[in-house]
């Protein structure tokens, strides 16, 4: 086996693989819900028809039903109804599936945003539905009754129905996402709220083209899905612009806020101001163990020069009574004179050594001098 077929596969590989199998798993989730659901509504599925088609049968002329022109149309369409209806209820739980599988890539801010987009957007679809079923449909099914020709017996075929009643649920649905649209434009910068306001005339135009080809060739199910386009457009631009302006003043504050310190409250020290004193304080010490080293090296220093002057005027003294004796005892003349001097040179020998201070120290010259004097008389 070759070193290429044994080597380990990369990280950007094994990170490809661990997208798949998450998107795997959260694809199996949402069958799974689809087909629970399912299970659940197929013994009602001939109920579930009859409550979807309670808004035409309503308005058909009497003597008048519903028909199935395919052979098996009474078993199929049933079937394909509940089975558009579990993946109808089902959607705020696949929507769950498609976030969760999209979160993790997503930056904070990003999540603030699309986390409220998506609730907004699957309120939004719902209210589409219910709106075209409640609002729509008695009003289109009662003008296709009104005018139908005498001599017209009105039978409509049951796949039919629900073909149109899918698409007009579906339209609406996605007609309603106008205001998710206009937000996340307005949001995202893409487009500038005055920009939206100029292609106001084109965006009534745009509904109107769009509701005449969704809907049937009617000017009432036309408008009816127009005119709420064009109210959702002014309510995303509406809601949008506030977003913007909030994310704005924001921003701004937290720029201020930056540029800015805080002010603290009334009694208490800024920050800046206890930093400062404590600066100073630290420099104040550091001066002051400065100074008093310099002090203590100062007196160190006079105190040795007292003490080497005091012994050098005791060394001179000795050398001086030396001097002296010597000088005696070559003399018979002046004996006694000399023995006098030696005693007074003695007695300041023996008299106690004391350090003098840097002012003492003329004092110590002054000493030598006149011993020097002494010695020579």
């Amino acid at each position: 086996m070759s070193t290429e077929n044994t080597a380990k596969p990369t990280e950007q590989e094994m990170s490809l693989i661990g997208h798949l199998m998450e998107l795997r798993d959260r694809l199996v989730r949402a069958v799974i819900a689809i087909i629970v659901v399912f299970l659940v509504l197929f013994p009602f599925a001939n109920d579930i028809y009859s409550f979807i088609a309670e808004p035409l049968t309503r308005y058909l002329p009497e003597g008048s039903s519903m028909m199935a022109i395919g052979v098996i149309s009474p078993f199929l369409t049933p079937l394909k109804l509940a089975l558009i209806a579990s993946i109808f209820l089902s959607m705020p739980f696949l929507l769950y599936q498609l976030w969760a599988f999209i979160a993790p890539a997503l930056y904070q801010n990003e999540k603030r945003l699309a986390a409220p987009m998506l609730i907004a957007s699957t309120f939004l679809f719902y209210a589409g539905g219910a709106f075209v079923f409640f609002l729509v449909f008695p009003l289109v099914f009662k003008f296709m009754a009104g005018i139908t020709p005498d001599g017209v017996q009105i039978g409509t075929d049951i796949q039919l129905y629900l073909d149109f009643v899918i698409g007009m649920f579906f339209a609406f649905g996605l007609a309603f996402q106008v205001p998710i649209v206009t937000v996340l434009l307005l949001v995202t910068r893409m487009v500038s709220p005055e920009k939206m306001r100029r292609a106001r005339p084109y965006v009534i135009v745009g509904a109107f083209s769009i509701a005449a080809f969704i809907t049937p060739p009617d000017v009432i199910s036309q408008t009816l899905l127009a005119v709420p386009m064009w109210f959702m457009y002014e309510g995303g631009l509406w809601f949008g612009e506030r977003m913007v302006k909030n994310r704005d003043a924001e921003i701004a504050a937290q720029e201020a806020n930056d540029d800015n310190p805080p002010t603290p409250p009334e009694g208490s020290t800024p920050a800046s101001t206890i930093s400062t004193e404590n600066a100073i304080t630290t420099s104040a010490v550091a001066g002051a163990g400065v100074i008093a080293a310099t002090s203590a090296s100062a007196t160190e220093a006079v105190t040795a020069d007292a003490q080497a002057s005091t012994e050098m005027a005791h060394s001179t003294a000795t050398a001086s009574s030396d001097a002296v004796l010597d000088n005696a005892l070559n003399s018979d003349e002046d004996f006694e004179r000399a023995f006098a001097a030696i005693d007074m040179e003695r007695a300041k020998l023996h008299a106690p050594l004391e350090p003098t201070h840097l002012a003492d120290a003329p004092s110590a010259e002054t000493d030598k001098t006149s011993t020097t004097n002494n010695a020579s008389t």
